[in-house]
């Protein structure tokens, strides 16, 4: 099963770069060639992209992946919910920064205090 995180992702570098190879693709997401061929079918098979085969120098077979229109369609679904899933990370995180700060200036005013009333007692 291909994750929202990756649909959109790929989505999103296929719309910007249609003529990108597996492993280009596999590069800039930061995951498995075979995870890309993976997803990339997974697109084909719910016909949200197409592959078409293109004349390229440096690869005879090289294919173009473009994303159809029901494609973007669920390209703008998709992103509406990373969105949201961002957000909700956003504010977890946050709220622990937020957490750790006040833990942190705590435990500074304890020293604070505590050096304090080591140099007082001298």
């Amino acid at each position: 099963m291909v994750s929202d995180d990756v649909r959109y992702k790929l989505m999103r570098l296929l719309e910007a770069n249609p003529q990108m190879s597996q492993r280009d693709v596999a590069r800039a997401l930061g995951i498995s060639i075979g995870k890309v061929n993976y997803s990339l079918r997974a697109l084909v098979r719910r016909g949200w992209i197409k592959a078409a085969n293109f004349t390229n120098s440096r690869n005879k077979a090289a294919y173009m992946y473009l994303l159809t229109p029901s494609g973007i369609d669920a390209k703008a679904s998709i992103t509406v919910r990373f969105l949201q899933a961002k957000m909700r990370e956003y504010e977890a995180l946050k709220a622990e920064i937020e957490q750790i700060r006040a833990e942190a200036e705590a435990a500074a005013q304890r020293q604070r205090r505590k050096r304090s009333n080591d140099s007082g007692l001298q």
